[in-house]
């Protein structure tokens, strides 16, 4: 597995991890900051702000407004990240205690709304306001994909639940950071619009090879139980395309009146799941919208910058935590 299309930003995403403990100063109070550290020091791959600087780089765009850009975009997936540990109860990420398994509720909170607040003052710092307005839609499409997983989601085995959820939880965010990119770098709609598609269609992806490895992956790399979307009620693709297979299966059948609460019919059915076709076909829907975003580079003229976002592409359907 390669990942060589870091190469072409690593100085940048030096810059703009700095920019982003440039939010948290000594003005804030200390547990604020503690907190702060503590997210940053659990690290992440930086794939979002990757992206936007790659794609604003093959544009020749600014480069300090796509660094602050890609310091506005981390910040609110590290919002996100803080928000949804706490909905879901998780003490763990990538194996490192959350927020909420440190801190109070209402202390977390406030520390995501804070990070909400600095992601959408770096935005801002970009002067341009259609900029600023899709910042917002994509808060809100994330903050509704909540809502829907939490009222609507659970033991659902609908494909259009399915698909709306992720692509609010996680591909509304790449499309997000590939979009804002060109839109600093060019006023060309259509070459926006190639780049938008190639946001969505690699976070489809991610999501789709997430949700895989939630089945599939090293319980240690994944950081967290195998099988623990089905646990909390939340029925990904692999599940789908086991219940299309199986509709008659009795655990598949007690989904939908609440059978994911049952830890052994839970864990029946994620064996029966990674013993299905039900892995080949996620896996193969994923590289089917990897393939789409390939195709949404194709005009683009070669350069370092090209050639990463292809390898970041790929990249997405090879890793395997």
């Amino acid at each position: 597995m390669t990942t060589t299309f870091f190469t072409p930003v690593q100085e940048g995403i030096k810059e703009v991890e700095a920019r982003m403990r440039a939010q948290v100063d000594g003005n804030q109070p200390p547990d604020l900051r503690a907190a702060f550290e503590h997210l940053m020091s659990a690290g992440g791959k930086r794939i979002r702000p990757t992206l936007g600087l790659l794609v604003g780089h093959m544009l020749g765009g600014d480069h300090e407004k796509l660094v602050t850009l890609g310091a506005s975009v981390e910040m609110l997936h590290t919002a996100t990240l803080v928000h949804d540990d706490l909905i879901d109860g998780a003490l763990l990420r990538r194996g490192i205690p959350t927020l909420n398994a440190r801190w109070s509720p209402a202390a977390t909170v406030l520390t995501g709304d804070f990070l909400f607040a600095r992601a959408a003052k770096l935005a801002a710092e970009a002067d341009y306001l259609p900029l600023m307005k899709l910042f917002a839609e994509t808060l809100a499409i994330i903050v509704g994909g909540e809502l829907m997983q939490m009222f609507s989601a659970h033991g659902s085995l609908s494909r259009e639940n399915y698909y709306n959820r992720i692509y609010a939880k996680t591909a509304s965010l790449f499309e997000m950071s590939a979009h804002a990119a060109a839109m600093i770098a060019t006023e060309d709609e259509s070459v926006r619009l190639a780049l938008r598609t190639y946001g969505y269609e690699v976070g489809m992806a991610f999501q789709m090879v997430d949700d895989l490895l939630d089945y599939t992956g090293d319980q240690v790399a994944v950081g967290k139980p195998l099988g623990s979307d089905l646990l909390n009620g939340l029925v990904t693709l692999p599940a789908i395309y086991y219940a299309e297979a199986c509709p008659d299966d009795p655990d598949v059948r007690a989904l939908p009146e609440g059978g994911w609460a049952d830890s052994e019919r839970v864990a029946r059915l994620v064996e029966n799941i990674r013993a299905s076709q039900a892995i080949h076909k996620t896996m193969s829907e994923a590289h089917v919208h990897v393939t789409r975003a390939l195709e949404a580079l194709q005009s683009f003229h070669p350069s370092a910058e090209r050639t990463a976002l292809d390898e970041l592409a790929r990249y997405i359907v090879d890793r395997s935590y």
